[in-house]
């Protein structure tokens, strides 16, 4: 790799890429070279999950340890190619009533984003349609974020829970890293309002705060948080977005919110047994496939 600026065909698009060997990662000395490289590799996995979902990409220009941003209104200078849809954003913070989000449909566009040190890719619970329209929530979600001195090891017993609840639903939940503290679960689901998911996901988190008080909170507030799990069911809110299955996460080291099986939760028994970095999860890959290919699926029972 060089910090000479280089011409590169990715899947017949021409990329001018540069300081491949800037370090993003200053713990392990994980480059921007190795972050593209790693979505590269995990590409087959992760394009069919973010497909057609509006990106936010959290960008770390100097690494992970300084200064980033989140960024939805596609850069100017983006090749034309990459295919933008303009979703509405009233109260932005910026006072803009919209915004061009990139879809990430392909592997150059892939690679477009993470050269951008676009190291965290998050995206809706929704998809547009093919002339843009913004559809309703094909899923359901759950993040379980754990407060001190808990960890995902408590988000683990959460889940199992939340499974459980789920299946006399109906709904078959599906679990994921979160690449940070904690652990996120996902249903495929069809719904006829944006707001569906929502209410039940707050209606489900409000059950399991009720039935287990002094290890679930469904409320936000801080305070109440200490050694508890947080079932975050506003992440249902259509105008807000989740870290996407096999993202990186900006971390000391280069961990990745990585899908994982049921066994491996209920055996969870320190923080380290669910913690994945970038070449481990391409290992997990190869061995066990894309474990969230069953949220891809056409058929979905209806919420």
């Amino acid at each position: 790799m060089t910090d000479t600026p280089t011409l590169v065909d990715v899947g017949g698009r021409r990329l001018r890429m540069s300081n491949l060997d800037k370090v993003f990662y200053p713990e392990s000395g994980f480059t921007k070279g190795q972050v593209i490289d790693y979505y590269v590799r995990v590409a087959p996995v992760l394009l069919p999950h973010v497909k057609d979902r509006p990106l936010t990409l959290k960008r770390y220009p100097n690494g992970v340890e300084a200064k980033s941003f989140f960024e939805k209104n596609v850069s100017g200078h983006a090749p034309d190619w990459v295919r933008t849809v303009t979703i509405e954003t009233p109260g932005s913070s910026r006072g803009a009533e919209s915004a061009d989000f990139a879809l990430v449909q392909d592997l150059p566009t892939l690679v477009w984003a993470a050269h951008l040190a676009g190291i965290e890719l998050h995206i809706p619970q929704w998809t547009v349609g093919p002339r843009g329209g913004q559809r309703t929530p094909d899923l359901l979600v759950f993040d379980l974020d754990p407060g001190a001195p808990a960890t995902i090891v408590e988000c683990c017993e959460v889940a199992l829970w939340l499974r459980d609840e789920l299946a006399d639903d109906g709904l078959t939940a599906y679990p994921k890293t979160s690449g940070s503290k904690g652990l996120q679960l996902y249903a495929p689901v069809r719904t006829r309002s944006a707001s569906r998911t929502g209410e039940y996901a707050k209606k489900l988190a409000e059950k399991l705060e009720k039935e287990h008080p002094d290890l679930v909170v469904s409320r936000m507030a801080k305070n109440l948080r200490g050694g508890k799990v947080l079932i975050d069911w506003s992440q249902n809110n259509p105008k807000k977005t989740t870290v996407a299955p096999y993202s990186l996460r900006a971390r000391p080291a280069p961990t990745v919110s990585t899908p994982v099986t049921w066994r491996e939760v209920e055996s969870c028994r320190e923080p380290d047994d669910l913690r994945f970095l970038a070449d481990e999860v391409l290992d997990r890959v190869d061995d066990l496939g894309d474990l969230f290919e069953p949220l891809l699926a056409e058929d979905r029972p209806s919420l």
